[in-house]
């Protein structure tokens, strides 16, 4: 097959696997709506309400937050939205207990992911979780065996594996076209300044349980620069730029390539630019590092990975986000905002680009995965994002967060989820919950 005719065959592939929508669209007039409740009301949450009420397909009966800012701006999108009057909880498992959702939307931080998708199953619900799935491998283990004990559908939020640049993308690669695959870099790069200077500790706004907000969390000061949004950089609460940013990516890799786990894993990174943290009772900063790089060793192929928040900059082919593919008929670039684009090693063949097919207001196509979710429930098909593969690629990246800790690579038994000979770094595949909550058990 010729270029010309592959990207026109990956059009009309794209617009029949978009049809079942339509025709579902057309048939669901008068069917029960879904009673649908948000679990973490805020910026990401919302842009996942959003999608959910514009399916048409769901009443919001019910919000959650611990943080009742966070209610204000929520209400106004639901009245928006579709006009309902959903109930406010602060507790999850009060919500579960009285508003007997069909579907809980968990888009709270990382380290509240496992609790309430868990409770959520077992009350009934299918879930749609944010990546990454857990904050610690056994985290996402008990998930995974809850969704599956349980029968319920849960999607995580991995919305690239429906965004029609990255699909054809996959279709590309697998077609051949890029030949044999000997070596894949994922990439996040961003710039930034010098030393990080401290931030002083404050009281908790009233409205804001933070005791419930760190939850099985350690117990911080409160600080502004932690919520809302900024704890993604705290490894109390989540994994930094890897467990962030890499799980869209390095999930890509095992999407297209189709492995499911690295043999060895070495991982290391710091803050040479950003500085010591610092963490008292008067001040603190962050304490992920402002560096990474991990390289996890598969069968056919080795995977780098690489973020930076300093020196970020367009140098690179495409952007200075995503995957490359380097094969043996030239690199591919899977990108975001820019689509994708294949640059061949033959001199006399033409670069190739994608262009990507993004919604606002974040450049995302939820819309596309809540619809592969709501087909998953009504008729028993596998979602695309299915909680045991991203539980797969979750793990990758908390992988590289363990190897960086214990300074040292790792031999992963993927099959068996330990680490081989490493009794140490096994004792990472978890965590002590705070006093008062308790640990999921896989």
């Amino acid at each position: 097959m010729n270029r010309r005719r592959f990207l026109q065959s990956t059009v009309a592939a794209t617009a029949l696997a978009s049809l079942p929508f339509s025709i579902r669209a057309q048939d669901k007039a008068g069917a029960k709506k879904f009673r649908v409740a948000l679990i973490g009301c805020g910026w990401w949450g919302n842009n996942i309400l959003r999608e959910a009420m514009a399916s048409g397909d769901c009443e919001v009966v019910a919000l959650c937050d611990v943080d009742a800012r966070q209610f204000e701006r929520t209400l106004k999108n639901v009245a928006a939205g579709t006009g309902d009057t959903p109930k406010l909880f602060k507790d999850f498992r009060e919500l579960l207990a009285a508003a007997k959702p069909d579907i809980a939307i968990v888009g709270t931080p990382d380290h509240w992911h496992a609790l309430p998708m868990i409770a959520a199953v077992k009350a009934g619900a299918h879930v749609y979780v944010e990546k990454p799935i857990g904050h610690t491998i056994m985290e996402g283990r008990a998930m995974v065996n809850a969704a599956r004990a349980t029968g319920r559908v849960v999607q995580v939020g991995t919305h690239r594996r429906v965004s029609p640049h990255n699909v054809s993308g996959r279709d590309f690669i697998r077609a051949g076209h890029i030949g044999e695959i000997g070596m894949v870099r994922c990439f996040v790069n961003y710039p930034g300044g010098g030393p990080e200077q401290p931030t002083r500790n404050t009281e908790a706004p009233k409205e804001l349980d933070w005791d419930f907000w760190c939850g099985p969390a350690p117990l911080r000061p409160f600080n502004h620069r932690i919520h809302p949004k900024g704890f993604r950089n705290y490894l109390d609460f989540a994994n930094g730029t890897l467990g962030d940013w890499g799980i869209h990516w390095l999930d890509q890799v095992l999407w297209v390539t189709g492995e499911k786990y690295p043999k060895r894993i070495y991982s290391a990174g710091g803050r040479p630019i950003a500085g010591p943290p610092v963490f008292n009772a008067t001040e603190q900063t962050t304490d992920a590092p402002d560096h990474q790089l991990a390289t996890f060793s598969f069968d056919k192929f080795d995977l780098q990975w690489e973020n930076r928040q300093f020196a970020g900059n367009s140098t690179d082919k495409g952007e200075n986000v995503g995957c490359y593919f380097y094969g043996t008929k030239g690199i591919f670039h899977m990108g975001w905002k820019e689509g994708w684009t294949f640059y061949p090693s033959d001199s006399n063949a033409r670069v190739i680009n994608e262009a990507a097919k993004l919604h606002q207001p974040d450049d995302q196509n939820i819309k596309e995965l809540w619809a592969d979710f709501l087909n998953a429930i009504r008729t028993g098909a596998k979602p695309v994002a299915d909680i045991g593969e991203i539980h797969r690629s979750t793990n990758l990246a908390l992988l590289g967060m363990i190897s960086m800790k214990v300074g040292r690579s790792l031999e992963w038994d993927g099959a068996g989820e330990r680490i081989v000979g490493d009794e140490a770094a096994n004792k990472l595949l978890r965590r002590d919950y705070r006093k008062g909550w308790e640990y999921p058990q896989a």
